[in-house]
């Protein structure tokens, strides 16, 4: 199953909302949501700085991906960044793939 990196960060609506719910809660929240299209929530974690959540969550495709993005951003509460993983395996098997390209005007 591909594993995504996803962000989120909360707008002052969404802040309220942690503040009253906790960041268990939170994390609830987001692994039932996450379950709910057939993945599983990794990790889960709260940072300072550029972004206020970093989880890891294997989810069966990008469309499911995208719809739990635009879900959540259609709340109001939150903006979200999502970055396809790939394992070691995936690059080795990436390198044999052969491409043919040509580089800008050569």
């Amino acid at each position: 199953m591909p594993k995504f990196l996803l962000r989120a960060n909360y707008t002052p609506t969404g802040m309220k909302g942690l503040l009253t719910e906790g960041g268990t809660g939170r994390r609830e929240a987001v692994a039932k949501m996450i379950a709910d299209v057939g993945g599983t929530l990794e990790s889960f974690y709260f940072a300072l700085g550029e972004d206020d959540v970093f989880m890891i969550a294997d989810v069966p495709d990008n469309v499911s991906t995208a719809a739990l993005s635009m879900m959540v951003c259609a709340s109001g509460s939150a903006t979200t960044r999502t970055t396809v993983l790939m394992t070691p395996e995936d690059m080795d098997r990436a390198t044999g793939v052969h491409v043919d390209y040509r580089p800008p005007g050569r």
